[in-house]
């Protein structure tokens, strides 16, 4: 039997990028899965075609994660389709580039709301069905699995990017206490932290063999990560092979966070 099974698993912002190789990466190994789009449907139905493709299941709901009323809405959808919820993959993200005196209010406020604010709207919901439901041993050892999906910058400042750095941070507590929480109601909820990783939102770092090298001066191991890399560490979070892990980060970043510039003593 795949490590997934029948698990029905929402993965939000799973149109393209990380979250369409996790979306892909989970139905591989057997998950019913939900992908999550917050305007076109068009790399959302892709995505699902993909993966019908290749022998799995997948449906495209469309919610903005940050908007309570529709990240409702979206739950209310997956009950009546499948009737219940095993896994969420908190990966819907989004950057508003700025330099702090030049970082508007709704530049913040955007980050904040889908980076942070949509992790909170979409686990609170999935909790409310995992208590409810409790634990089927037949199906997993957890009464239901969260997967918040963070960055490297949860603990690396990143200048230019207060937003985006902060909502990063706030990810990791708010990850920390639910898993705290809610580990007695074997609930488990853990972070994957990425480094860099070729997708559309980092296009220009990466996109030419100037800029990959520059970028590389930051990733010890000597390459850039790709989406699978997410995908696969998603996959064993998300499985009972690991059922004692909770309220941990890992990252995924080809040691990004060894601090690469002390390598040879700063």
């Amino acid at each position: 039997m795949k490590r997934l099974q029948d698990r029905i698993t929402l993965v939000t912002g799973s149109s393209s990028g990380i979250g369409a190789a996790v979306a892909k990466c989970m139905a591989a190994e057997g998950a019913k899965v939900i992908v999550n789009y917050a305007r076109s449907s068009k790399g959302a139905e892709a995505v699902v075609a993909e993966i019908k493709a290749e022998g799995g299941e997948a449906i495209a709901i469309q919610a903005d994660v940050s908007q309570e009323d529709q990240v409702q809405s979206m739950f209310a959808q997956i009950f009546e389709h499948y009737g219940t919820i095993d896994v969420l993959v908190n990966n819907a993200g989004l950057q508003k580039d700025a330099n702090l005196v030049d970082m508007t209010l709704e530049q913040w406020n955007q980050v904040i709301g889908v980076n942070l604010t949509g992790q909170f709207l979409c686990s609170r919901e999935a909790v409310k069905e995992f208590k409810r439901r409790g634990v089927i041993p037949a199906q997993s050892c957890s009464a239901g699995n969260i997967i918040c999906m963070s960055s490297v910058h949860e603990v690396i400042p990143w200048a230019g990017h207060c937003n985006y750095a902060a909502s990063k941070g706030g990810v990791m507590l708010l990850m920390k206490s639910m898993a705290q929480e809610l580990a007695p109601d074997k609930i488990r909820i853990n972070s994957i932290a990425p480094g860099a990783i070729k997708t559309p939102i980092n296009t220009d770092a990466w996109d030419t063999p100037a800029a990959e090298a520059d970028l590389l001066k930051l990733i010890p191991y000597g390459r850039v990560g790709i989406p699978e890399d997410i995908g696969k560490a998603a996959v064993w979070l998300a499985s009972d092979e690991s059922e004692y892990v909770q309220g941990t980060t890992i990252f995924v970043d080809g040691g990004m966070t060894l601090y690469p510039g002390f390598a040879t003593g700063g």
